[in-house]
């Protein structure tokens, strides 16, 4: 009898380790290494029985991740504001596959394990984990994607009306259209100068620009970022086409982007997702502070360079003869820039 309590005893003590807390897990880890075997009080015995019931249990929404993930996964999660495994499931709902980006020392191996894990518990769960959390996304971002949204210029702003009324309609570059009277195709600033890319209007002049950089994944991600950000802002709040703009329109530009629109702002969404917005609510304290003490080129300065010498180097190198695009005069956007 005797025997068989030890070995009930050690089974125990083994699921605590496994799937207790932490502080519980050094405790008996310590005890052993001391004592050859785990000593007990009344209150660590307590916590060794609910830790081995909770192992014996179908994951809850509601349970800790400390609970079922490994101690230092549950720690980074919890820097993002993840407790529960059902707030696990919403975050990464709410992102898309790019959901760990966010998370310090979660990269797609990471990631992947967890979305399997995840997903082999939906049924324990009663959660469903959506099919883009793949957590295999693609390297940058696509051109153009298959559903495109028409995103049309805010009439209140035109009035004045105060911002944060209405729920704009904005969408991702990719997925991007304008009306045919925003869209460029006979923009003030355009060359009258032969062009050497196939693009008749913003968008297109835009997505020849990136397609430079699509084997050079961050670049394309921080340039799209930028690049869709001025168009939205160009089309949606000042009304008029990217090749419109003028050197007050880039100025003003220049002043949104130290406070935008609440309605340009909100919580990080996947791309595919209605309520993506621009600009995510944690980064703005950080890019104003930027903005203060560093060019605010962003934007304007990417859309200078694609309009006019898509094809020079990022260092600002000597062209050769036919390495302008021409799809804007160059006088005009390097006053913008």
């Amino acid at each position: 009898m005797e025997r068989h309590l030890g070995k009930m005893l050690d089974t125990l003590v083994q699921l605590a380790s496994a799937h207790g807390s932490t502080v519980l897990a050094d405790h008996l880890r310590a005890s052993i290494k001391q004592h050859g075997q785990p000593k007990l009080t009344a209150v660590t015995f307590r916590m060794v029985t609910e830790a081995a019931q909770l192992a014996a249990l179908p994951p809850h929404p509601g349970h800790a991740i400390g609970a079922w993930l490994r101690p230092r996964v549950a720690r980074r999660l919890k820097g993002e504001g993840i407790a529960t495994l059902g707030e696990l499931v919403a975050f990464c709902n709410r992102r898309g596959g790019s959901w760990w980006r966010s998370i310090p020392r979660i990269g797609p191996g990471r990631a992947r394990a967890i979305v399997s894990w995840l997903r082999r518990q939906q049924t324990a769960l009663g959660l469903t984990v959506d099919a883009d959390v793949d957590s295999v996304e693609r390297e940058g971002v696509p051109l153009v994607a298959a559903e495109l949204v028409e995103v049309v210029p805010d009439l209140a702003s035109d009035h004045g009306a105060s911002r944060g009324a209405d729920r704009l309609t904005l969408a991702p570059l990719e997925r991007l259209s304008v009306p045919h009277t925003l869209s460029g195709a006979n923009g003030e600033n355009r060359s009258t100068a032969f062009c050497y890319i196939q693009a008749n209007h913003d968008l297109a002049v835009v997505r020849a620009y990136l397609n430079r950089y699509r084997d050079q994944p961050k670049t394309l991600r921080t340039y799209t970022k930028e690049l869709e950000r001025f168009l939205l802002w160009a089309v949606v709040l000042r009304g008029k086409a990217l090749s419109d703009l003028r050197v007050d329109d880039c100025e003003a530009y220049k002043d949104f982007l130290k406070s935008p629109d609440p309605r340009f702002v909100g919580e990080r969404f996947a791309r595919h997702s209605p309520p993506w917005r621009p600009f995510a609510s944690g980064e703005l304290s950080g890019r104003v502070a930027a903005l203060r003490g560093a060019r605010p080129a962003s934007g304007v300065h990417l859309v200078g360079r694609c309009a006019v010498s898509g094809w020079q180097s990022v260092e600002g190198g000597e062209r050769s003869g036919c390495d302008q695009a021409r799809a804007c005069d160059e006088n005009r956007a390097r006053l913008a820039r």
